[in-house]
Formats: C-alpha cells, sequence, structure tokens
C-alpha cells in the first residue's frame, strides 16, 4: 500500500494491513508541507479555560502520551502533532484527529483512562505498535473553536526522574520554538515575529516526569498560575 501526492511518493510502501498508519502519517506530511498560512509547531496542544497549552518537543519526549493524558482528563484537545498559530489572529486553531499512540504509550493511556476509545492496534510499522485514541465528544463538537495563548510547556519524559517544572525566559523559549517548527523557515520574517511575540507573552516551563498522573495532575493544579502572565 502505497501514498502519492501530486505524482510523488514521499513513504515507502506500508504493509496493506496498516492503511490508518499510512493515511495518518501522509495527512500530516501534507500539513507539514502545505499548510503555510499557518505557523506550525511539532507540538500537543490542548485548551483550558479558554487559554491553549503548547507542547513543542522533538519524538520520543512522552508528547502525545501527556498531550493524551490531559485530554482524557478534562482539557479539550486542539491535536497532538500541530500547534496551528494563526499568525493575524494570534490564536491557536485546532487541527484534531485520533491521537496516534506508540508502543509503552498505548498500555499507559489503558491504564489511565480505561473508559478511552481506541482503534486498532498496528503491530510492526517503523515506529513499532501504532494505536490510535478518539478525541472526546466535547473536542469534536468544538473542532472550530480556536484558542488564546496560555502557556508553553516543553516535555521531557525520563525514566526513574522526580517530576521537574522549571521556568524558561525567552530567550532559551524562542530557540526551541523555532527548532520544533515545520514551516519556519518557509515562513521567514512573519515567523520570526511570531515566534518572538510567543516567547515574549507566553510563559514558557521545561517538564521532567516519569509518571503520568504526576504530570497531568501538577499542570491542572498549577493552570491558573502558569497563564498569569499570558499576554494576547
Amino acid at each position: 500500500m502505497a501514498f502519492h501526492c501530486d505524482g510523488t511518493r514521499p513513504f515507502e510502501p506500508f504493509p496493506a494491513d496498516a492503511g490508518l498508519p499510512l493515511l495518518e502519517w501522509g495527512t500530516n506530511w501534507l500539513f507539514s508541507q502545505r499548510l503555510n498560512e499557518l505557523l506550525l509547531f511539532h507540538a500537543g496542544v490542548v485548551e483550558r479555560d479558554g487559554r491553549a497549552l503548547l507542547m513543542p518537543a522533538m519524538p520520543g519526549s512522552g508528547k502525545s502520551t501527556l498531550t493524551a493524558g490531559l485530554s482524557v482528563r478534562g482539557w479539550r484537545l486542539l491535536s497532538d502533532e500541530f500547534g496551528a498559530w494563526d499568525l493575524q489572529l494570534r490564536e491557536f486553531h485546532p487541527v484534531l484527529k485520533p491521537i496516534a499512540l506508540k508502543n509503552e504509550s498505548i498500555a499507559v493511556i489503558r491504564r489511565f483512562a480505561p473508559e478511552a476509545q481506541f482503534g486498532p492496534s498496528f503491530p510492526g510499522t517503523r515506529k513499532g505498535t501504532v494505536s490510535h485514541l478518539a478525541a472526546n465528544s466535547d473536542a469534536v463538537a468544538r473542532r472550530h473553536d480556536r484558542a488564546k495563548p496560555g502557556a508553553i510547556v516543553l516535555p521531557k519524559w525520563v525514566s526513574g526522574a522526580h517530576i521537574q517544572l522549571d521556568p524558561l525566559g525567552p530567550d532559551r523559549a524562542f530557540p526551541l520554538l523555532a527548532f520544533n517548527s515545520f514551516n519556519y523557515t518557509t515562513l521567514g520574517e512573519a515567523a520570526f515575529d511570531a515566534v518572538v511575540r510567543l516567547a515574549r507573552g507566553c510563559p514558557a516551563y521545561s517538564l521532567i516526569y516519569a509518571n503520568l498522573d504526576e504530570a497531568v495532575a501538577l499542570l491542572s493544579e498549577k493552570w491558573p498560575t502558569l497563564i498569569e502572565r499570558a499576554g494576547e
């Protein structure tokens, strides 16, 4: 099974029984290459109290697991993959789709939220076993509702680590945001100005965690404090 776009095949063929992972990866690739009216961060995004929590991170950081955990504990899911920043409105757009969880993360979320709705598991992909967690009814009903920026948290899962949430200054937040953008170079000066505005107006933190329950509880408890300095 192969994914084609404009006469090209950006990925090697997938096994015939792995159509959903291929569709998801192909869709993500198209968004990252074509959705240039928005500044796209590689990030999970959830919303609470009208403010977005942006979680930019590299693969393997626990970003999708944390996004999934928050989304089943009272936070509205906007995306597990794209922080879609509107350069004009200065708000985040939802890019809603099922959350792609991999390997151990699947069991973690099944234990964390037994009521969560999963699709089938697909073993043997290039990223191991993949399964997709459905967005809840509130996220689907509000799939067109944007969110103002609230806080930036850069998560990193570290086995056995004590949970740690530390503030980051704008000088550290800026390069991390720019590096985790799909189309920063494409958008040029507009992207630079947007990232400067976000880094200066949106409080940023690094989060090291090993236990999902602790991470979700800490962010939920601290959220009103985290967003006190958030600008427009």
